[in-house]
């Protein structure tokens, strides 16, 4: 996953390549001016680190016509080098609920993976689904690809991919999670939200990133 100086490093570079300030790139994406100053980067009281979030990331690269792997280097550009990044498992989200794909825990198994070249991934386990449909409309578009970490504990919040132990896969919002219950709302409001017991649930992921 990108760290905190490499998406700030990012968006200064995207800045750059695209012949404006930062300030002039979040006002061309709809955002505020001082969304991406450097006074907004730690917090003034304990100079904690602030994160830009998902979606004025996404704005910003819509308005520049910049896919994230685009970004990604950026964001791991030093001296004028880019670093190339790794392989990523690559699967269709369709495919997912497919047996043979996963093993017990949610990681990738078997040989039947594609994969693409994402920078900036430390954890060796993330992969990548690609959507299809429009079940996930406004958030991800029907070609997007979402990377998943699932070595990463969830939170209320977070966008994820759960498998049910019957081969159904769905990307949803995590609304609340207990020891018997998950409960899940829908990215797409035309369809309904879930509310899955625990036994049913094969595994859930964090989704991190998604490519747009």
């Amino acid at each position: 996953m990108l760290t905190h100086k490499q998406i700030w490093r990012g968006l200064d570079q995207l800045a750059l390549k695209t012949g404006m300030t930062v300030s002039a790139l979040a006002k061309a994406a709809g955002l505020d001016a001082t969304t991406f100053n450097p006074s907004k980067r730690f917090t003034a009281k304990d100079n904690r680190a602030r994160w830009p979030s998902t979606e004025s990331i996404a704005k910003v690269l819509d308005a520049a016509q910049t896919s994230f792997e685009e970004f990604a280097m950026l964001a791991n550009s030093a001296g004028g080098r880019l670093e190339s990044g790794r392989q990523v498992p690559l699967l269709g989200l369709a495919q997912a609920g497919d047996g043979g794909f996963f093993d017990d825990s949610g990681f990738p198994a078997g040989n039947e993976w594609d994969e693409i070249r994402f920078p900036g991934l430390a954890d060796e386990h993330c992969y990548a689904l690609e959507i299809s449909g429009d079940s996930m409309l406004p958030v991800f578009r029907d070609g997007d690809r979402i990377v998943v970490a699932p070595d990463e504990a969830v939170r209320r919040g977070d966008r994820v991919v759960v498998r049910t132990l019957d081969g159904e896969v769905m990307a949803k919002e995590l609304r609340r999670m207990s020891s018997k219950i998950i409960d899940l709302a829908s990215l797409n409001p035309e369809y309904p939200d879930r509310m899955l017991q625990l036994a049913e649930v094969a595994w859930i992921a964090r989704i991190v990133w998604a490519s747009q």
